[in-house]
């Protein structure tokens, strides 16, 4: 008699389906066993490791060392939130919910919108995926990306794989999966170049201000790093509109 191939069963939960085919979302599959981590198993199909908070092998929680046995049942589960999961073995040394963040050159509009925020968001249009993985990793930083591959890298342990191609709906998902709601410190920050903003006397900055503004403007901040000058004009007002409008959501 021949004897059948190796097996394993997988399940992978909630939005961990976004990387799967439609024939292996939201239920369990059986794939051919190999030698090797659950790790490498996992990025196999396609599931950034930044993505996943705990993984059950045969109901045991496990690392992403975990050498995979022909049979286990292994069950995936993203980043935890709410659900507390302490006795259980997390798979990242601390919480993803930090908010310094690195995103890649894809997101630029992403990152002036998180600036305004207030979030403290590297952006540069020229970063390869070698110096985004070592800011992360160095910086400890939360890695956002279009490229689940950049994911996949040994040296990136917090990173999120932005689903919308839009940099509104983007933001939106951002801050619902980072739980970012209760952290907007919205002005702060240079849409431009992420530094701190801070008040300006209106004399010292009289020269580079439009016309219209050193009439019916008083208060003013400007960037520490490139000295972009700041005021609460129509545009503030819209964006302020928007902020609460996120806030409320």
């Amino acid at each position: 008699m021949v004897e059948s191939t190796p097996r394993v069963t997988l399940r992978f939960y909630q939005e961990l389906n976004d990387f799967l085919p439609p024939g292996r979302r939201q239920r369990d599959f059986h794939h051919p066993w190999q030698a090797g981590s659950v790790k490498d198993l996992v990025e196999s199909l396609g599931v950034p490791h930044t993505e996943i908070d705990l993984i059950l092998a045969n109901g045991r929680s496990v690392d992403f060392g975990y050498p995979v046995q022909a049979g286990d049942r292994i069950s995936v589960y993203p980043v935890f939130e709410a659900l507390d999961i302490t006795p259980a073995t997390r798979l990242r040394p601390r919480p993803l919910r930090c908010t310094r963040l690195v995103l890649d050159c894809h997101l630029g509009r992403l990152a002036a919108y998180l600036r305004m925020l207030g979030f403290d968001t590297l952006y540069r249009n020229d970063y390869d995926d070698a110096t985004l993985a070592e800011i992360s990793d160095r910086e400890q930083r939360i890695l956002l990306t279009c490229d689940r591959k950049l994911l996949m890298r040994k040296q990136v342990t917090r990173g999120y794989f932005v689903r919308s191609r839009r940099p509104r709906e983007q933001l939106r998902e951002v801050i619902r999966r980072l739980d970012l709601a209760h952290a907007f410190q919205p002005f702060t920050r240079c849409m431009v170049c992420n530094q701190l903003l801070e008040p300006v006397e209106k004399s010292r900055v009289l020269d580079q201000l439009p016309p219209h503004v050193r009439i019916h403007q008083d208060r003013f901040w400007q960037c520490r790093g490139c000295g972009k000058i700041y005021w609460k004009g129509t545009h503030y007002q819209r964006m302020l509109g928007w902020i609460e409008k996120l806030t409320d959501e």
